[in-house]
């Protein structure tokens, strides 16, 4: 079995390179079982554990379903794995929840109880924006400090505009690395809008991509891209105007909203009604 220590740092060096992934820790078990409380392991998302020991099959099942499941929504869980008879007991079946316990059958001979937290640990959503206006620093600052990972695509002239982010690059050239796949933000404001547009259309598909700007000012930067040659059509889906409706007018007032609908995204589905 690994140290803890080596768990440790296997779970820094996972988080350092963004991956999606779950500790699993043996929390109390009762009677036998083949691991003890303490015991942890690292799930990655692909459902392989790459460090650790949570026990063997009798366990391994419930728990790898567990990690993928809380990967998947963010949320953690504790998981109790128990032989038939005490289920019974309890009027619970294999699958079900109860008072926030997820119920797995212990299959083995040893009929031991086990009891796993499933925690997840998932990486910053990355937000690239492009431009330095105004609203792009202010965004910037906000996003930040709301738990996204910001890439800034400007001029390097204007970089000193920007406060503390988390990557800098010159020009609008998205980052390669999956960035493309998050939050996209087109914020410049009147300085090279059809150049970033551009530097975006024909990206792998982003799970959010807005426009800074009015949908008057948004229809007429695409009869222009489209006049030039350019296949706008993903443009049908960026979000012009970005943000929620709430009246702003200020930088900050617009770069809220925006936040605020990046949330509202990022968070679909992950609360109970």
């Amino acid at each position: 079995m690994q140290e803890a220590s080596d768990i440790l740092d296997l779970v820094s060096q996972t988080k350092a390179r963004g991956e999606p992934f779950a500790i699993a820790t043996v929390v109390r078990t009762v009677s036998v079982t083949a691991a003890k409380a303490g015991a942890k392991a690292v799930v990655l998302a692909d459902g392989s554990i790459s460090a650790g020991w949570i026990g063997g099959g009798c366990a391994r099942g419930a728990v790898l379903k567990a990690a993928g499941e809380a990967i998947r929504d963010g949320q953690p869980r504790l998981i109790s794995i128990q032989p038939k008879d005490l289920l019974e007991m309890q009027q619970v079946k294999p699958g079900d929840m109860k008072d926030g316990v997820f119920y797995a059958r212990n299959m083995c001979p040893s009929q031991g109880t086990m009891d796993v937290f499933v925690e997840p640990v998932l990486p910053r959503p990355h937000l690239a924006i492009l431009g330095a206006s105004p609203v792009a620093v202010a965004l910037a600052d906000i996003a930040r400090r709301m738990g996204f990972f910001v890439t800034i695509c400007a001029p390097q002239a204007d970089h000193a505009a920007f406060g503390t982010s988390d990557r800098m690059i010159d020009g609008f050239d998205l980052p390669t690395d999956g960035s493309q796949q998050g939050y996209i933000i087109i914020a410049t404001q009147g300085r090279s809008d059809s150049a970033a547009l551009k530097a975006v259309l024909g990206t792998q598909s982003s799970r959010y991509t807005g426009f800074v700007g009015s949908r008057k000012k948004f229809a007429a930067l695409r009869r222009d891209l489209e006049a030039d040659g350019v296949d706008a059509r993903s443009m049908d889906d960026m979000h012009s105007p970005a943000g929620l409706d709430l009246g702003s007018i200020t930088p900050d007032e617009i770069a809220f909203s925006i936040v605020a609908e990046m949330i509202e995204i990022r968070r679909r589905g992950q609360r109970n009604a």
